[in-house]
Formats: structure tokens, sequence, C-alpha cells
């Protein structure tokens, strides 16, 4: 099957034939429908489809990141009744020998699985980091009961408002970010050695090396960055902008990915992070939140609630494994 597969480089009159092969992934939330376009318009970015005859059958891409030298790559899809005969390996092959030969610089590939891989898997790979996902799900107008519930759990010395005031008996809350500031902490040595899980920026599975060259990327993202604190913080953390999914007509779907060993600001800075977005939310939500993973049971236990919030999934991790290309 695989060697009557041709491969080339996507094009945007792809866009409905890729959706076809996206409809059954990822449990309703296939975020191809907003990101195809964005992809193919990204600097850096290689999205490459298989085609069986005139049919779209697969989609690879890669993002050049750490300055050139790394390949990450993200959204291999495959139609559904080929999945299993080689599709998927012939059309990384031939992504990775494209890059071999027009991007000789690069020397590593980098990506993010979300099931568990199998030890033949593993052992092409090395494990450069792990996030546990706290998956929650409900209609925006319950949100905001939701939200008051836990502002009642929050520390006093973790304080869930981004903007308030301290008090003679709490710190001041977590803060929301500037983008300057919010690159400046994210490559401090503070940050790098002592919250990114392996020395690795995740952003909504896109890992990348803590280096000036991939600012740029989180530039693009649209990112809200929030902290325990401006100053050497316990918690950091990056939201995506929400974006719509096929789950339902008016699902909405955004990652949390918060960065740090201490539940009690991991907890504070999450409520924030929500804060932020209620005022803009509407239909029914889908969010992950991805956190250390000795962190998850407390925060699920944190997010219990009477406010109809619920629990999309149960524990799940993200992996994030490199070879070289």
């Amino acid at each position: 099957m695989a060697a009557a597969v041709a491969f080339r480089l996507a094009e945007p009159g792809d866009f409905l034939q890729v959706l076809n092969i996206c409809s059954e992934a990822f449990d309703g939330l296939d975020y191809m429908a907003v990101f195809y376009q964005r992809w193919l318009e990204e600097p850096g970015r290689l999205v490459f489809v298989a085609a069986l005859d005139s049919r779209v059958v697969a989609l690879e891409s890669a993002l050049l990141v750490d300055g050139g030298q790394t390949a990450v790559f993200q959204g291999l899809r495959v139609a559904s009744d080929l999945r299993g005969r080689g599709v998927a390996g012939a059309l990384q092959k031939h992504v990775t020998d494209y890059i071999r030969h027009h991007y000789p610089q690069v020397s590593a590939c980098r990506l993010s699985r979300g099931d568990q891989p199998s030890p033949q898997t593993l052992s092409k790979y090395s494990l450069v980091a792990k996030e546990a996902i706290l998956s929650l799900c409900c209609e925006a107008t319950d949100l905001g009961l939701f939200l008051a519930e836990l502002r009642a759990k929050v520390p006093c010395n973790s304080s869930s408002s981004s903007s308030s005031s301290s008090s003679s008996s709490c710190s001041p809350g977590p803060v929301m970010l500037s983008q300057q500031e919010a690159e400046t902490l994210i490559l401090s040595d503070h940050v790098v050695s002592k919250l990114l899980p392996g020395q690795t920026i995740i952003n909504d599975w896109e890992p990348l090396r803590p280096v000036e060259a991939n600012l740029e990327v989180l530039r693009r993202r649209g990112l809200t960055w929030i902290a325990d604190r401006r100053s050497e913080p316990a918690a950091l953390s990056l939201c995506t902008v929400p974006y719509a999914v096929p789950l339902r007509h008016d699902a909405l779907h955004f990652n949390m990915n918060i960065f740090g060993r201490s539940l009690a600001p991991v907890c504070s800075v999450f409520v924030a992070q929500l804060e932020a977005l209620l005022p803009s939310l509407t239909g029914y939500l889908v969010f992950h939140t991805y956190v250390d993973p000795p962190l998850w049971p407390g925060l699920r236990h944190f997010c219990q609630n009477t406010a109809n919030v619920l629990f999309f999934k149960d524990y799940w991790e993200e992996l994030v494994l490199e070879t070289e290309l």
C-alpha cells in the first residue's frame, strides 16, 4: 500500500480532504480545522500530505525550532481505512528525508505523544519531559460558579485574583505578565532549572528548548502568561487562545500549561488563568491543564466541585520524545 502513495507539500485546496481524515481524532477536539491554514502560512513549518490517486490519505507537519536545529513533528493523521498499512511510517520517512536534504543543519526531531508508546517506539527515542493532564468540561455559564468554589479553597498566601492588592495578612495574588516579562522569566535560570519539565517549554503539545530563537514561535501563539509572582515564581503558566472544535456546534477548547513543583501556587495560577478567560467564554468548554505528574492528584482534588464542571478524561500524560535525525 505505501508504495502506491505519493507525497507532496500540502496546499490550501487540500483543506476539505484533510478534514475528512481528521473526523474521528482526539475525542472530538481535533484542532486541524482551525490550524491548517495557519500552519501553511507559518514561518519555518513544513506540511506534507500523502495521496492515493487523487485522495489525500495522510498528513504530517514539521516545525523548525531551536534556531533551526530541531524539527518538531506535529499533526500526524491517517485515513481510518488505511491505518496499520504502512502509510504513516512512509510519510514520516519522506518528511525526514526531505528535511535531511533541504535543511542539513537539523540534527534532532522531537514529538509529543498522548498515548503510552510501545517499548519498541520508546527504544528509538529519549524521554525529554512528561506532564500529567487534567481534563475538564462544562457549559461556560457554569464556569463562574466553579471559580467561586475554587477561590474559597485557594490558600490566603496564594490569592486567586490576578489584580488583587495585598492585605496585612495576605501576599499579593498571581500576576498577568507582559510578553516581555514572560520572555525574560521563561529563559531565566530559575525557571529553566527549577520549573520547566525536562528544561523544556511545552505549549499545547509543542515542545521548545528555552532559547531566544524560540521566543518568536511563542509570540505567534497569542498566549496568556500568569505567574504567582514576578520574581522567581513558584508557578509560571501559559494558556492558549480558545478555539472551536467539532465535539459540539458551540464547543471551545483551550490548553493551559503550568510549570511548578508546589501545589498551592499551581492551583492559584490555574484559577487566575480561568478568571482571565471567563468574560470571553461562551458555549461548551473542554480544557486541558498540564502539570508536573506528582501534582495531578492534588489538582484533581482541588477541582472537585458542585458547579457541574465535570472531568472529561481520567489521568493521562503527555510524553515529549526526541531522537537524532
